[in-house]
């Protein structure tokens, strides 16, 4: 990854999430095409667009789980990936990737919950193994988070005890477990059967109202009005527009967000 030329100064509040000519490939396939896009702290952006669009790439590239081929990735002010070492910036080690990236939450579509674990232990493991709390703090954290997204009588139950829906709601718990500066959603209710999705979107709209700064891919777009700040239509690698929830979903401008609201109507 490359950083690219920064912009000039401005007065305007320092955002939390910066992207800066994002560029991601895989062999000829162009997924991300130089994104810049900035997130306000205690912001809610919705991704939506067709399959295939690059929005879970863009997604990834944010904690670099994907790098990016191209650009810099900004988190509250730490270039995340690299370090400034006598005014350039150097690739950071393993160890201090990890204790960068532990700050950008991410819930995926697969829930990904260790299946030898209860709901506690997921929730309590990254608090523990990567922030140092002691056991008796991370089960203290574990226990409140369980209880505040409705699990809190599941907390010695295993994922194959769960159904879909609480194994995403231990998912968020889990990422909230860290204490991050953006919680990143991949698509959360992708994999539900529908009688489940409603649980799910209830938890993640109270996080909202928490003032947590939230990058949500969704094809939900329900949430995506009654959620977000600002919506963003994503199509070839590219913001193709992005507004309010208004603007985008209700009065598109562009023709290729106006054709795909068309086809999930």
């Amino acid at each position: 990854m490359l950083p690219v030329h920064e912009p000039a100064p401005t007065t305007e509040p320092r955002p939390i999430l910066r992207l800066r000519g994002v560029q991601k490939s895989f062999g000829d396939v162009h997924a991300v095409r130089g994104v810049d896009l900035d997130v306000g702290r205690g912001e809610v952006v919705c991704i939506v667009g067709p399959s295939g669009s690059g929005k879970s790439t863009l997604l990834r590239c944010v904690n670099l789980i994907e790098p990016p081929d191209q650009g810099l990735v900004e988190v509250d002010g730490t270039l995340i990936g690299y370090e400034e070492r006598r005014g350039r910036p150097r690739r950071v080690s393993g160890r201090r990737l990890a204790h960068q990236v532990a700050r950008i939450g991410m819930v995926f579509q697969q829930f990904n919950l260790f299946a030898t674990m209860t709901a506690l232990e997921n929730v309590a493991y990254g608090p523990r193994r990567v922030l140092g709390l002691s056991a008796t703090e991370a089960r203290v954290r574990a226990e409140e988070l369980l209880a505040r997204v409705g699990l809190a009588d599941k907390a010695a139950s295993y994922p194959r005890q769960l159904s879909g829906g609480q194994q995403q709601r231990v998912a968020i718990a889990r990422a909230l477990a860290m204490e991050p500066v953006v919680l990143l959603f991949d698509e959360p209710t992708s994999a539900l059967d529908p009688e489940l999705v409603g649980e799910v979107l209830t938890v993640m709209e109270e996080v909202a109202r928490t003032g947590t700064t939230m990058l949500v891919v969704t094809h939900e777009m329900s949430f995506a009005r009654r959620v977000a700040d600002r919506v963003i239509f994503f199509d070839d690698g590219h913001v193709v527009e992005h507004g309010t929830p208004a603007d985008v979903l209700d009065s598109p401008r562009n023709p290729r967000t106006r054709a795909f609201l068309a086809e999930v109507r």
